[in-house]
Parts: C-alpha cells; structure tokens; sequence
C-alpha cells in the first residue's frame, strides 16, 4: 500500500518575490500509513522534484499542467516514497522569463529543499537554469526544450537532454522532405535559442542533401499576427516554409498560413516541432500529410496505449513526447536514488547513467557523456481524414529512426566533457 501521495502543486501568476519565499510551502503530503524509517543517506528527510514549467503561455498546451499530472503519476507509481523518505512535486510558472527560471532554480536549491529539478519548458529559460544547477551541483533533466547547445555548449556532469532536441527534429523531418522533392526552404523562426539551433540544424540538412535554403525570418515569442513573415516566405518562392517554432506559434502560424493560400499556392509546410496537440487542435483538414518527427506516440504499442489511457483519464488529452517524457524521467531518477541509496548528486548522477533506459517510452535507452538521452526517434505523417478512426488517431508510422543515426554523433559533439 502506497504510504505517502504526493498532493502539492505551486503554479503560478505569482511575483517573484512570492514564488521565491513560498516556492517550497504549502506543499501537503496525505498519509495513509505510518511513515517508514528514513534513510539518513536522504539530504532532509525529503525528496523534492522540481519542475519550471510553462503554466499559462504559447507552451502551456504542451508542457504545464500536463506535465506536471505525468510527474505525479510517476511518483504514485513508483509508490510515493524513496528509501523510506516521501517524494514531493514542486512546481513553478516561470512565464518564459529566463531571469524567473534562474532566480527560482537557485532559491528551490538554496532553501528550498529542491534535490533535482527534472523539466524546465522551453530553451531560453532551460540554459538559464542549467547555469544555476552547475554551480549549485544539482540534476536537471530537460524534456520540454530543444536547443542542441544544451548538450553541446552548454552541457554539464549534472544535466541530461531527455525527450528530443532540434538535431534530432531536423535530421529525420528535413532529410524526408527534401527526398520527397522539397528542396528549397524559407524559415520562419522564433527569435530565441530554441528557434535558433532549430533553424540552424535544418538548413544544415537541407544543404547536405542538396537544398538550399533561400531565407529566413525571426519572429518574436508568442506573435499573434504572422501575415507579415508569411507575406516574406511566399515571395521566397522556396518550396517548403519551414515553422522553427513551437506551442501556440506554431498553431497560428499554421492557421495563417492556410488562410494566406500558402499551401494552395503550391508551397509545403514543414512544422520542425509539431506535437500531437497542436495536430488535433488544428484538425486533419488543415495538417493532413504533413511529415513530422517525434519521441513518443500514444498508439504505437500495447504499453504506450495502456499508459497513455490513464494519462487521458487524468488529463482529459492524449500525451506528448515531452509530457511522456517527464513520467520517464522522474521514474528513471527515483530508480537511480534508489540504486545510488542516496539523493547526493554525484551518485544518483552516476546510477542513472550506469542504468539503461528501458520503459514504455525508451527501450535501450541510454545517458551519453555529453548528457544527451539516445533512444528512437520516430517519423510520422499525418493522417487525411478520412483515414482516422478516431479524435487521436492522427498519426501513419512512416520509419522508426534509431537513436545513433537521429541524434547528433559524439563525433560531431561541441561538449567539452566529450573525449575525442
């Protein structure tokens, strides 16, 4: 019988200064049991777990409250408790300010009790925080962003890039297209990191594969109008408009895109970050054959079907990769703490890498030097609608791409703990 169910939450449109003294408070535990004897290899008694999501903007959808219920989940599954000491969830609405993810990474660190923090959205904020965790000698695990510079530049002994990254988005999505003929790209890029290296690594395949890349436009976070970077890409003439972006940008650039005729003007679009929310938002009229890549896909076996239906009875929606991917996550770093019989950073830093990955989401998975989680990635179209047997059923597997031909080879690695 689970002894502890964590039941605390910190969301947040709250100051700052709020978010830094309350952070770690009000945070309830419900015991149905006697607490067992903790072990003293427990820093405080507590094992907290940290999320800086994004909680009410562009990536609420697909990061938020929904991973934080996959968090949850995988602590109750887990039961509740790690060497004897109960497991709690923290989370915080950083409002994709990079200056709020860093300031509450280092109060959660500093005083409030936080062991690990294992999702922070977006890029921006997730490099502001992984600064903060280095010096602080803490575990941050990233599902929700997707800038390759955090295995790359950025890489740390206490970070691991989990879900996906614009490498791995890129590699498998843009050598696709422009096989199929797709072979001239203008980009439409959010204007931070994550757009970015997302752009960056597209146009390396396009032009690896014989493309060219006829230019880009950097779009701010979070535009409600897009005519304008439309109007750019059409005169482009390039076949394919690349969509750098993510979230509620992605959505609407979309949307306009179909109201500005630019696929009936004979031009493609190619969302370089396309989750399945967005593809049910938008509805199969609008994105029908579009090629996309992704980490996860609730229908992809009897074990990811079994999970994502208790998913859905909490959430009301099917899963994401990255919200997927946070469930994995907590239950690899749990996993870990308990081989390690410690939540020192150093050993259960060393479990998780010694550890396979190895769930309904990563079979064979495994923790690079370079921080980087390997695992399968997964090209999908989307379906016509006349092909879906229901409100999920959005996604044909075209290829199944393995984990050391999707990801950035160590070869090619900027990591400066990568040994060549």
């Amino acid at each position: 019988m689970r002894t502890t169910l964590l039941a605390a939450t910190l969301v947040a449109a709250m100051p700052i200064n709020a978010l830094q003294s309350m952070a770690w408070q009000g945070v309830a535990r419900a015991q149905t049991a006697p607490a067992p004897k903790v072990s003293q290899q427990i820093s405080d008694g507590v094992v907290r777990l940290g999320f800086l999501l994004d909680m009410s903007g562009p990536y609420a959808d697909v990061t938020g409250p929904g991973s934080a219920a996959a968090a949850r989940m995988a602590v109750e599954d887990f039961g509740g408790t790690v060497l004897g000491a109960p497991v709690e969830v923290v989370v915080a609405d950083h409002q994709n300010k990079p200056d709020i993810a860093a300031t509450t990474a280092r109060a959660w660190f500093d005083t409030g009790g936080v062991d690990a923090i294992l999702d922070v959205a977006a890029s921006a904020t997730a490099l502001a925080a992984a600064d903060i965790a280095r010096a602080k000698n803490k575990v941050i695990v990233f599902n929700g962003p997707g800038a390759v510079r955090l295995t790359n530049e950025a890489c740390s002994p206490v970070s691991v890039h989990w879900a996906y990254d614009t490498y791995a988005l890129a590699n498998s999505t843009a050598q696709a297209t422009v096989k199929a003929g797709g072979d001239s790209w203008f980009f439409v890029t959010a204007d931070y990191a994550f757009g970015q290296d997302l752009e960056r690594d597209a146009s390396a395949v396009v032009k690896a594969q014989g493309g060219t890349v006829r230019g880009s436009v950097r779009v701010p976070l979070n535009t409600a109008d897009f005519s304008s970077f439309l109007l750019q890409a059409q005169g482009s003439g390039a076949k394919v408009v690349g969509l750098a972006n993510a979230g509620a940008d992605t959505t609407n650039a979309i949307k306009q895109a179909a109201e500005f005729g630019l696929t009936q003007g004979g031009q493609k679009l190619a969302g370089l970050l396309v989750y399945i929310s967005d593809v049910h938002s938008l509805g199969l009229k609008a994105t029908q054959g579009m090629l996309l890549t992704e980490g996860f896909y609730w229908d992809l076996d009897d074990e990811t079907r079994a999970w994502s239906k208790r998913y859905f009875e909490r959430v009301g929606k099917m899963p994401n990769m990255s919200q997927a991917g946070v469930y994995s996550t907590v239950m690899h770093y749990l996993k870990a703490v308990r081989k390690a019989g410690t939540d020192e950073t150093g050993p259960v830093m060393q479990a998780m890498r010694d550890t396979p990955v190895d769930d309904f989401y990563a079979r064979g998975g495994r923790i690079r030097e370079d921080g980087r989680m390997v695992h399968d990635m997964y090209l999908f179209e989307v379906k016509k609608p006349e092909e879906s047997k229901g409100p999920w059923d959005l996604y044909r597997l075209v290829a199944t791409v393995p984990g050391d031909k999707a990801f950035q080879p160590l070869s090619a690695s900027r990591c400066p703990l990568v040994k060549k």
